[in-house]
């Protein structure tokens, strides 16, 4: 049985245009990109034409890209330079609603002697702008927030988030993993310092990433070692990855338009669907400025992780979370931040599309989920006791 794959963004699958590019890299044109000679030379220029194409896609400049092996060593890259440049300065803000690979670093960096100030967010996964003006000190070392969420998709106010640090001289880091590609980025009219991307997000291959460096930002190397990335990152360049990354990028800014029409009309029929069917539903998160591809919906009284288990007899994949965290039995901590009831973030599924989904495939979702749910919650002693208090048993 084929996958109905709803899961993008958890990862995506490697792009047809994208595993042709790389393949050669592999076993034909091989050369180290750091040799003298020229069979490793013409791989370099590969590896600089991948550069222009990432930087392209940001708005960024070829120089102020540094290709590292994932989202979560970029995130650890940005947060351990800025505290490296400031010796002097303990102190960092960030969200409850962050992916783990923020989260754990500030948590670790909490039991070193440092304050971190995580900022709360509202029902609808927003950030209060005057709230996080007043959490910023002279102490603060760096800001780190995500550009969009993960699990439900909203946005944060990056651009302005950035100004406001830029006037109180604050680095300001984005964790844009789940944003690159799905709404447009220009670095060139943000003052953002760094921004974190992964490359199996948009349809790249696992096992690279990307730290932008605004041109002029202080800066001490995480992966240390040769003189690769202009000795920003140490270690043997990850060539077929890297050139991998380059056209998924190229994709990436030809597909913008397509994410934010066809995939973001494939979300909302979905979800649609899903609310006029099913019965005690709710679509977590602000329903407007959020990513074209993600809705995360809370079915009352019955449990994620069943809802997965019979969504998997039919071969549909979709993920209660944040795969870091789906091995967790806990509800997510972005819904708990929220402050979604525990009937609700128990029962909680996050669909996230991507161009290689379609119409057949939301039919096939919304055929099969209804009876699903049915199944659920008849097994549901909390279910049964509100539909008799509401007079439907």
């Amino acid at each position: 049985m084929k996958p109905v794959y709803m899961d993008n963004n958890a990862t995506t699958r490697v792009a047809p245009e994208v595993l042709e590019a790389m393949l050669p890299y592999f076993h034909e044109f091989y050369g180290n990109p750091s040799s003298m000679h020229s069979f490793g030379g013409q791989v370099m220029k590969q590896v600089r034409k991948a550069r222009e194409q990432v930087a392209a896609l940001l708005g960024a400049s070829p120089e102020e890209i540094i290709f590292t092996s994932c989202g979560t060593e970029s995130d650890n890259t940005a947060i351990h330079s800025a505290l490296s440049r400031h010796p002097d300065k303990k102190h960092i803000v960030t969200s409850r609603v962050e992916h783990p690979a923020i989260r754990a670093v500030c948590a670790h960096l909490a039991t070193q002697g440092y304050r971190v100030t995580e900022l709360p967010v509202d029902a609808e996964g927003r950030l209060d702008l005057e709230q996080y003006k007043r959490a910023l000190t002279p102490d603060t070392a760096i800001i780190s927030l995500m550009w969009a969420n993960n699990e439900t998709g909203v946005i944060f106010p990056i651009e302005k988030a950035a100004e406001m640090a830029r006037e109180r001289n604050i680095l300001f880091h984005t964790d844009a993993v789940q944003a690159v590609g799905k709404i447009p980025i220009d670095l060139a009219k943000t003052p953002i310092d760094m921004l974190s991307l992964s490359g199996h997000k948009l349809h790249a291959p696992k096992g690279i990433g990307v730290l932008y460096l605004r041109k002029g930002t202080k800066f001490s190397p995480f992966m240390l070692g040769g003189h690769q990335e202009r000795g920003r990152r140490g270690g043997t360049e990850a060539t077929p990855s890297i050139i991998a990354l380059g056209v998924a990028a190229e994709l990436a800014q030809k597909n913008m338009e397509i994410e934010n029409t066809f995939v973001k009309g494939l979300r909302d029929r979905l979800e649609n669907t899903i609310l006029s069917t099913i019965p005690n539903t709710k679509v977590n998160g602000e329903r407007v400025n959020r990513l074209p591809n993600t809705t995360n919906i809370s079915f009352e009284f019955v449990e994620g992780e069943g809802i997965l288990l019979m969504m998997d007899e039919y071969a549909i994949c979709a993920s209660s979370g944040s795969a870091c965290t789906s091995g967790s039995l806990q509800p997510s901590h972005v819904l708990r931040a929220m402050g979604i009831p525990f009937t609700m973030a128990h029962g909680s599924i996050r669909f996230s599309l991507s161009v290689y989904n379609n119409e057949e495939e939301i039919d096939f979702v919304t055929e099969r989920l209804p009876p699903i749910i049915e199944t659920l919650r008849g097994m549901s002693p909390y279910w049964k006791t509100s539909a008799r208090l509401c007079g439907e048993a």
